[in-house]
């Protein structure tokens, strides 16, 4: 079921590309951006990932943590991350436990890879609560960055 403005947001735990455990109750406090992507590597994605990199400090300011998550491995991740100079944690969901929780998730994706997360965002708030919520069936089309930078700043108000 989609993921709805206003519900608590899912919990889960994942490891990030530095194996460390992250759960997402853990981080209430503060508001948390959640991006899902299809897969590491891939055009699309690097583009996106590039993007918040270059904006991270935006994100800061805004008392935001950024996530990235897909169901590549964290060794991958690791590499990926190394690679694109990412200045943010990337999570592991290869067990496909939160794209599950959040719905983005393709049954079927391209050249026959079932269970690849939905290009998707969300912004939680610092009570643990929806805010934003974005999930893109073209996995070529990008979130829509300044509308999650507006939720963020109405959020710090």
């Amino acid at each position: 079921m989609a993921i709805q403005v206003g519900q608590a947001a899912p919990d889960f735990t994942l490891r990030d590309n530095e194996r460390n455990v992250v759960t997402l109750s853990e981080q209430k406090g503060k508001n948390v951006v959640l991006v899902f992507f299809p897969l590491a590597f891939t055009g699309t994605c690097t583009k996106e990932l590039c993007s918040i990199r270059d904006s991270i400090g935006v994100y800061g300011s805004l008392n935001a943590q950024v996530y990235g998550i897909s169901v590549d491995s964290l060794f991958a991740l690791n590499k990926f991350k190394e690679e694109q100079n990412l200045n943010f944690p990337l999570l592991s969901d290869f067990n496909k436990v939160a794209s599950t929780a959040y719905d983005s998730i393709y049954a079927h994706f391209f050249n026959d890879m079932d269970g690849v997360s939905k290009r998707s965002a969300f912004v939680i708030d610092k009570e643990g609560v929806v805010r934003y919520a974005e999930v893109l069936e073209n996995a070529l089309e990008l979130p829509n960055f300044e509308a999650i930078q507006n939720c963020l700043q109405e959020l710090n108000h």
